[in-house]
C-alpha cells in the first residue's frame, strides 16, 4: 500500500509538471479515495489543489473527507464559494461536523455560509453533544421507512432517497411519532415478495445507543456485534440518527492513539509524527517529563533518609535500580492488562475483587520466581564472579534483597491493577494510570520496603 502511495505521489508531480491533465485526470480514476488523500498530503501543496480540481465530483468528495485537517484547510482557501458549495453538498452531514470541528473560525464561518438553512440547523444540533458522546458522531441521513410499506413500497423509496443517505444496507422502521420499531436489511427486501408488509421481516429486538452513549462504548458494540450501522435514539426511543460502521472504526483508532500517548506520558497529537513539528513534540512531551522529574524528589528523599544505612552496608546500594526497574515493571504489566481490560468493556468496577483476587495469584507466583531467580543471580553473578559480596554479607544481603522482591513485586500489580479501576470509576482515562505514574509509586514503595526490611535483618542498621 505504501509503494502505490508513493508511486501516485510521484506520478502526480510527474503530470502536473508537464501539465498533462487529461492523463492524470485518468489516472486517478483508477485510484482509491483513501490512497488519493494520501498521496495528494505527500506532494505538497504545491502539486495537490491542481491535481484536486481534476477529481469527479463524487470522487472529489471522498478524498476532501479522507485527508488530514491541515489539508483540508489548504483546499478550502483555495476554493472559490461555488467550489466549496459543490464539496458541501456532496458530504455526508457527519463529516461536514468532523470538518467545521477541526477548522478555525473564519474557515468555518465560510462553510456554514455555504450550507442550506436546513443543514446549518441540522449541523448545529450535532454540533451541541460533547465531544465524547454517539451523537457527535453520528448522522441524520438514513433510510426511515414505515411499517405499513410493502416491500415494493419500500424498495421504491430505498431508490428516491438513496443518493442523500450514507447507508441503505440496514433500514429502520419508525411509527408516526418516530419512535424506533425495527430494522430490516436490504437483503431482507429483496429476497420478500413485493406484497409483504414490512412489519412482517423487520427485526423487532433492536440494539440501540442513547444520544449520550458514550462513544468508546459504542466502537467496542461494533466490535461486538459485527454491525454496519447502529441506531441512536433520545430518552424517549425515538430515532434522532445512525453511527455507521466507518466512524466507529474512527473511534476505535482514536481511543487506541490516545491510551497509547498517555502511557508513554505524552499529550495526545493527530498530527502524523513526520508532519508535526518539532515545537509541537516538545510542547507533548515535556509536561509529563518534569511532573515525573519533580515526582523523583520523593525517591531521593528516601534515600537521603536511610544514607547512614547504605554508609553501614555499601552493598545494598548496588541492587536498588534493580529492585526499583522490576518493581516498576510488574506494576505497568498488571496497569496495561486492566486497561486493556477496562477499553474493552470486559473489566467493570463490579470487578475489583476478582481482578485483586486474580493479581495476587499471579503476584505470588512472580514474586516466589523472581525471589529463587535473584538468590541465583546473586550467589553466581555478585559473590563468584564480581566479588562484590564479602562472605558474612552473603548471610544477610540476599535474604534482605529477595525479600523486598517478592513484596515490591505483589504490592506494584496490585496498585497496577486497581488504581486504572478506580480511575475510571471516578471519570479519569485509565491510560493515566499506565508505566510512567505505577513507576513513580512502586519506585517510592519499592525502596521504604528495602530499607524497612534491611533495618529489621542486618545487624548494625538503624
Amino acid at each position: 500500500m505504501e509503494e502505490t502511495v508513493f508511486s501516485l505521489a510521484e506520478e502526480v508531480k510527474t503530470l502536473v509538471e508537464e501539465k498533462n491533465f487529461s492523463k492524470l485526470r485518468a489516472t486517478l480514476r483508477e485510484y482509491n479515495p483513501a490512497d488519493i488523500a494520501e498521496a495528494f498530503c505527500e506532494v505538497g501543496e504545491a502539486f495537490f489543489p491542481v491535481a484536486y480540481r481534476l477529481l469527479p465530483k463524487e470522487l472529489a468528495a471522498e478524498v476532501f473527507v479522507d485527508m488530514e485537517p491541515t489539508f483540508q484547510k489548504v483546499l478550502i482557501g483555495a476554493f472559490s464559494d461555488y467550489e466549496l458549495k459543490l464539496i458541501l453538498d456532496e458530504l455526508y452531514l457527519d463529516d461536514t461536523v468532523d470538518l467545521i470541528e477541526e477548522m478555525p473560525a473564519n474557515v468555518v464561518s465560510r462553510i456554514l455560509r455555504n450550507s442550506s438553512p436546513a443543514e446549518r440547523k441540522t449541523i448545529n444540533e450535532l454540533l451541541k453533544y460533547p465531544d465524547d458522546c454517539a451523537g457527535s458522531i453520528m448522522t441524520t441521513e438514513y433510510v426511515n421507512l414505515k411499517q405499513d410499506m410493502t416491500v415494493e413500497d419500500a424498495l421504491s423509496y430505498i431508490r428516491r432517497v438513496a443518493i442523500d443517505r450514507e447507508t441503505i444496507y440496514t433500514c429502520y422502521v419508525t411509527s408516526p411519532g418516530r419512535k424506533l420499531m425495527g430494522i430490516v436489511s436490504a437483503k431482507a427486501l429483496m429476497i420478500s415478495p413485493l406484497y409483504t408488509k414490512v412489519e412482517d421481516i423487520m427485526e423487532q429486538n433492536v440494539i440501540s445507543v442513547s444520544t449520550h452513549t458514550d462513544k468508546e462504548e459504542v466502537g467496542n458494540m461494533f466490535g461486538k456485534y459485527g454491525f454496519l450501522a447502529l441506531p441512536v435514539v433520545d430518552t424517549e426511543n425515538r430515532m434522532v440518527g445512525i453511527i455507521t460502521v466507518d466512524d466507529a472504526i474512527d473511534v476505535i483508532k482514536e481511543e487506541a492513539e490516545e491510551d497509547f500517548t498517555v502511557m508513554a506520558a505524552m499529550t495526545p497529537s493527530e498530527t502524523p509524527y513526520l508532519r508535526t513539528s518539532t515545537f509541537s513534540i516538545w510542547k507533548s512531551r515535556i509536561p509529563w517529563l518534569i511532573l515525573l522529574t519533580l515526582s523523583a524528589t520523593f525517591t531521593g528523599m528516601i534515600i537521603s533518609t536511610f544514607e547512614a544505612s547504605l554508609s553501614a552496608c555499601v552493598a545494598l546500594t548496588a541492587f536498588i535500580p534493580m529492585l526499583m526497574g522490576t518493581g516498576g515493571n510488574s506494576g505497568s504489566q498488571s496497569s496495561v492488562t486492566v486497561i486493556r481490560g477496562l477499553s474493552m468493556g470486559e473489566i467493570r468496577f463490579s470487578d475489583i475483587l476478582r481482578v485483586i483476587w486474580k493479581e495476587v495469584r499471579v503476584s505470588l507466583l512472580c514474586a516466589v520466581t523472581l525471589a529463587a531467580v535473584t538468590y541465583l543471580k546473586i550467589y553466581l553473578i555478585d559473590y563468584l564472579l564480581l566479588h562484590s559480596l564479602e562472605p558474612g554479607e552473603m548471610l544477610t544481603v540476599p535474604i534482605v534483597v529477595c525479600l523486598t522482591m517478592a513484596v515490591t513485586v505483589i504490592c506494584a500489580k496490585l496498585i497496577g491493577c486497581i488504581l486504572p479501576i478506580l480511575a475510571k470509576k471516578l471519570g479519569f482515562d485509565p491510560a493515566v494510570m499506565a508505566a510512567p505514574f505505577i513507576t513513580t509509586i512502586v519506585d517510592a514503595l519499592s525502596l521504604v520496603v528495602y530499607f524497612a526490611i534491611a533495618v529489621s535483618i542486618i545487624p548494625g542498621l538503624s
